[in-house]
């Protein structure tokens, strides 16, 4: 009787009964994988349940400052529990942090001084971190400052070029910046294990160098975070994987004392530091959503697979495949074309319990070296940890998939993007 009525409802919601039964049958395909998330999920949650009641978390930990914010001590602990989640000495985790490019910017800007070099040994950044560094003339960049940057392109089978980042390490060398996810980019995401590695061989080489991960999307993926396998920083966003959906904004640096006290200084002003920013009452959704992060992290993840194996059924190129490890919450596929991607967002959209009723368009986003279009009905606007994708309109036309608060509004939305394609006439069932 169940099954019966959720057919009902699917096609009620818009799915046609032939894509439904393939979900249905994707979703079987993919239990043993599904099962092995909840495991790392069930992991996670104890490592950040035992975070908190070591740092006796209490409801007055709950209670808003305003103002200067001292003192606030709810403030302080969620700083505390950060730091022992990421087995890090200290952590800045502040709603002053509007986004993770923000978060990335006081961390650059905290611990880097004019005739310094910054580093990329995995390619260029996200394109949002091409204006801070300098790379697209932007005013306050990091170039302005006197900063230098230079970088080393993976290798063409996407590992990284160690003999090329040897070559790049010279005595102005101070930060090195590692990017995680892919960003737009074609390339595989770099696994906790891998950045570890990297850390290494380049601290061989410049012992005091300080690494910096932008972590976003990847948090919670794995049972370890950079910061276990020596990032001196680790950087992201709270409206992405760790604030759980309920942080309304935010972004965390976690890492050594040293480097997070620069950070925050840089973020307030020298002599304040991390004495200072006040809370506004959000703190319990901050809380909150970290309890929350492994659960909600976890279905996000299984919708990222679904969305692989689906769109590997109808012969589209995705990255990583469905069976490939994985190690963040993003999706590519290829679709081809301008259409296709446009389509893909449609849907997207569509499935959203927010602004469902409106369309995405390509648009001239700041920050982009090109048109982007964006979908995302989120509680929370531009959450990328909610039910979003967001595409580069160009070649090869590679549209990126993310979140989903929970598994079963993943798989309708990921359904949903299909059936975009298919009443587009740019696929067949």
């Amino acid at each position: 009787m169940i099954a019966s009525d959720l057919n009902s409802f699917y096609s009620e919601m818009g799915i046609d009964p032939k894509l439904a039964e393939l979900g249905y049958k994707i979703e079987e395909d993919l239990k043993d994988r599904f099962r092995a998330i909840d495991k790392t999920a069930e992991y996670n949650q104890l490592k950040i349940l035992k975070a908190m009641q070591d740092n006796r978390v209490s409801d007055v930990h709950f209670a808003a400052t305003t103002g200067y914010g001292y003192n606030d001590i709810g403030r302080d602990t969620l700083e505390r529990v950060y730091a022992d989640v990421f087995h890090a000495e200290d952590a800045l985790v502040r709603p002053q942090l509007i986004s993770g490019t923000h978060a990335l910017t006081v961390a650059l800007f905290g611990n880097l001084k004019p005739g310094d070099e910054l580093l990329s040994p995995v390619g260029k950044p996200y394109d949002t971190l091409e204006g801070v560094i300098g790379i697209k003339k932007t005013r306050g960049s990091l170039a302005e400052y006197g900063i230098t940057y230079k970088q080393v392109d993976l290798l063409p089978d996407g590992s990284i070029d160690y003999d090329g980042i040897r070559k790049a390490i010279g005595p102005k060398t101070r930060m090195v910046t590692i990017q995680r996810s892919k960003g737009y980019a074609d390339r595989p995401t770099l696994s906790v294990e891998q950045i570890g590695e990297l850390i290494s061989f380049m601290k061989d080489i410049k012992p005091d160098l300080v690494c910096m991960v932008d972590n976003c999307y990847g948090e919670f993926v794995e049972t370890i975070e950079p910061t276990d396998f020596g990032a001196d920083l680790c950087v992201g966003s709270l409206i992405k994987n760790p604030g759980g959906g309920l942080a309304p904004i935010g972004g965390y640096i976690t890492g050594k004392t040293e480097y997070v006290d620069n950070a925050a200084c840089r973020l307030t002003a020298p002599g304040l530091g991390k004495e200072v920013g006040a809370t506004l009452g959000l703190n319990q959704s901050l809380y909150q959503g970290l309890f929350l992060a492994p659960q909600v992290v976890s279905g996000a993840l299984k919708g990222a697979i679904f969305a692989a194996r689906l769109y590997e059924n109808f012969g589209f190129s995705v990255r990583p495949g469905s069976f490939d490890d994985r190690y963040d919450i993003i999706q590519a596929v290829t679709l081809g074309s301008k259409e296709a991607v446009i389509a893909f967002c449609e849907g997207i959209q569509a499935a959203a319990p927010v602004d469902s009723f409106v369309a995405p368009v390509p648009w001239a986003m700041p920050g982009y070296n090109c048109d982007v279009i964006m979908a995302a009905g989120a509680f929370v606007q531009g959450s990328s940890i909610e039910l979003s994708a967001d595409a580069p309109i160009k070649p090869p036309y590679t549209v990126f998939f993310q979140g989903g608060l929970t598994w079963h509004h993943a798989k309708y939305g990921i359904l949903k993007s299909l059936q975009r394609l298919y009443e587009k006439g740019l696929v067949s069932l």
